[in-house]
């Protein structure tokens, strides 16, 4: 019978254990031992490698670390989650972005200190990583399916013009200083977006040669970080709602996963990015004239300013987006564009909405909370309005 290894005699003292005298032993243990270093970091990658199977992703695991932990365990699993990518299939543009957005690996190197202290925060981590749940697959193909091979192959090509012009509109409003040109903006870029909606449903239907194609749609997940994150979920199912897709909001993880067609996930990231920058800008410009006031109460003023332009923005931004589909339309029943516009969106509305309820078949609806500041609200509302931005359906929590 083989002797236990320093690491699974740690392991066996400290990650079943959570009490703080266990897991200074095992940090002990590891200290003392420098050759088990390399099977210290080898099981962390297990740990990753296991979160992937488990539906987590790069973005995630960096998301969580940082909300239960400190800034030594992010650059700790980054660290990990760089070692692990060699040896990890292909996932798509949109993993690579996620690993791209990791820091360089000097900066993720953990931080030279002592090996006690060291050995400690590697524990720490790995409780965490250890206990992760599972969540909702997003690839495609999983959970059941179909059409996953298509999806793929189309996020494979380069970004579109539509999509470059976007990304520079929302740029342009998130830098000028000057509100109504921020709202013309906004308003133009998510007239495009729907545009590029509809353009996209149409290239898929003719493609599969039917007015209802098969292709499915896919799910992402965007981050929604304190503070006042229950705000910034609702400027999420904001923005989603108006570009075709459901947002569903997990609150302890700190994310919201959108479910829709690739075309739209592009434009929800893009605008709600674009508007977030937008609102804290405008907030902390009004804040400002609020403390030259005599005000003092930042964090209600916050709070209730978040939640008007959250509230104003989905009204707004689904008027720009109904005029551009409702032209797409006209221009159909004209014979200008495809007639099978109307059959291909009510075709994809009812794919995305059995997409979700199969992915998050109980869900929670929740009040807003804390959102009861008077000038906060008519100040947030006064920039939702400036920014092109409106009112949600009920919020959702997975």
């Amino acid at each position: 019978m083989s002797t236990p290894s320093t690491v699974d005699r740690a392991f066996e003292t400290a990650l079943y254990d959570t009490a703080d005298d266990a897991l200074d032993t095992a940090a002990s243990l590891l200290a003392a031992d420098p050759a088990a270093d390399a099977e210290l970091a080898r099981r962390g990658e297990e740990f990753v490698a296991t979160a992937w199977r488990r539906g987590w992703q790069p973005a995630d695991l960096v998301r969580i670390v940082r909300r239960e932990l400190d800034d030594v365990h992010v650059r700790l699993v980054a660290a990990l989650i760089r070692a692990r990518a060699p040896h990890d299939r292909a996932r798509g543009p949109r993993w690579a972005a996620q690993l791209d957005d990791l820091p360089d690996a000097e900066a993720t190197a953990p931080p030279r200190t002592d090996r006690f202290s060291h050995a400690t925060a590697v524990l720490e981590l790995y409780r965490l990583l250890l206990r992760l749940p599972g969540l909702e697959p997003l690839e495609a193909g999983a959970a059941g399916d179909a059409g996953g091979a298509t999806r793929r192959g189309r996020e494979n090509r380069p970004e579109s013009r539509a999509l470059a012009r976007i990304r520079g509109l929302l740029a342009k409003a998130e830098a000028t200083g000057y509100p109504e040109e921020a709202e013309a903006l906004s308003a133009k870029a998510q007239e495009l977006m729907a545009r590029h909606s509809v353009d996209e449903a149409l290239l898929a239907a003719q493609a599969q040669g039917s007015a209802t194609s098969p292709d499915t749609p896919g799910a992402c997940r965007i981050g929604v970080e304190p503070p006042y994150e229950q705000v910034k979920a609702v400027l999420l199912d904001a923005v989603a709602d108006a570009n075709h897709c459901r947002a569903v909001w997990n609150e302890s993880f700190g994310f919201s996963t959108v479910v829709g067609f690739e075309a739209d996930l592009e434009a929800v990231e893009l605008l709600y990015t674009s508007l977030l920058v937008q609102a804290e800008a405008a907030m902390t410009k009004a804040e400002a004239g609020q403390r030259a006031g005599g005000r003092k109460r930042t964090k209600t003023f916050r709070q209730s300013f978040l939640a008007a332009y959250a509230h104003r923005a989905g009204t707004r931004l689904r008027a720009a987006a109904e005029a551009a589909t409702e032209a797409a339309t006209e221009a159909a029943t004209t014979g200008v564009a495809d007639a099978n516009l109307l059959p291909v969106l009510a075709s994809r509305e009812v794919a995305v909405t059995d997409r979700v309820e199969r992915m998050f078949p109980q869900t929670t609806t929740t009040r807003l909370r804390g959102a009861a500041d008077a000038a906060g609200w008519t100040e947030g509302t006064r920039a939702a309005d400036a920014a092109r931005v409106g009112h949600h359906r009920p919020l959702k929590r997975g």
